[in-house]
């Protein structure tokens, strides 16, 4: 039996991890593309070894979306990395993949046309259309967690740039000041550049400094939970790290003005860095320049599957 009935258009938001794939089938309850109601989702894990078992697994997802449906939906998928002006994809997440045409191989696979989005990017697509951001005319979404990488929403519509990547704040080289204040090393990136801020604010960033500050163990429950205790060095470590993003923040501020800034990722889940987050990053801007609101996702771990399918559906109405 089908999920809805056969008048209603169903698009597919499929959200690539390295680990899972999840699909999430909506339907439009408005006139607007971003008025979406999930159906139904769920979940398979991500073959990143092997390209053929990695297209055939969103094959299998899609054709049991079918079934489910009784009719080919729309697709729009986000997923980790960016593409070139090629359209070749580099993405550490799905190794497999890189190097690979994927949207013209998965448009071929399953005989329809996909549209293809960074996944942090649609994050804050998702964000900006209905979520911690509606209402507001420039949004940037950042993501901290395993990594840190954001996306800049203008009128509800993605800002990309040129080769696609705009919003990419983790990749910024660290402020020399922070560096010498704190006598840091220069860390290499996973990027190939070296001394991005990633590498200091992201969730193993964030393990390497406790651990670079004493601590035995680089466990981010155990930092917290110290932190609440008041030990010494996770006071300390919070102290370097809030700085370290703050200035990263700061360079969202000094080069996109937002409206508002929402977070997401597990470290945006930790009360005590999303609170302390404005005041940080008004430590790294000039005089009559202040940092605008920060606040937590509402969609949370839904916007990926969200977020797709609002740019598929942007994508049919223009």
């Amino acid at each position: 039996m089908s999920l809805v009935s056969n008048d209603k258009k169903i698009t597919y938001g499929i959200d690539i991890g390295g680990t899972k794939i999840e699909i999430g089938l909506f339907t439009s309850i408005g006139i607007l593309c971003e008025e979406l109601q999930l159906l139904d989702s769920w979940r398979v894990a991500t073959p990143t070894d092997n390209y053929d078992e990695f297209i055939q697994a969103i094959v299998s997802l899609v054709a049991d979306a079918d079934q489910r449906t009784q009719q080919q939906g729309v697709i729009g998928i986000g997923m980790p990395g960016i593409r070139d002006k090629h359209g070749k994809l580099k993405s550490a997440n799905v190794p497999c993949a890189t190097g690979k045409s994927i949207t013209e191989d998965l448009s071929l696979a399953l005989n329809r046309q996909v549209v293809i989005g960074n996944d942090c990017q649609l994050f804050t697509l998702s964000e900006s259309c209905g979520g911690a951001g509606k209402n507001h005319t420039n949004v940037y979404g950042a993501i901290i967690g395993t990594g840190a990488a954001g996306g800049l929403c203008i009128n509800g519509r993605l800002y990309t740039g040129k080769n696609g990547f705009a919003g990419e704040y983790g990749h910024l080289p660290v402020s020399a000041p922070l560096i010498q204040r704190y006598n840091l090393p220069i860390r290499n990136c996973g990027c190939g550049l070296k001394g991005c801020y990633e590498c200091y604010i992201a969730g193993p960033g964030l393990a390497w400094l406790y651990q670079h500050f004493g601590a035995e163990n680089g466990d981010t429950h155990h930092f917290i939970k110290q932190l609440r205790n008041n030990d010494p060095i996770a006071k300390e470590t919070f102290a370097c790290y809030m700085e370290f993003l703050g200035a990263s923040f700061a360079t969202i501020v000094l080069s996109y003005d937002p409206d508002i800034i929402v977070v997401g990722g597990g470290l945006s889940k930790i009360d005590e860095i999303v609170e302390a987050l404005p005041q940080y990053i008004n430590h790294h801007l000039f005089k009559g320049v202040e940092s605008p609101p920060v606040q937590r996702a509402v969609f949370g771990d839904s916007s990926g599957v969200r977020g797709a399918a609002i740019l598929r559906n942007q994508q049919v109405e223009s």
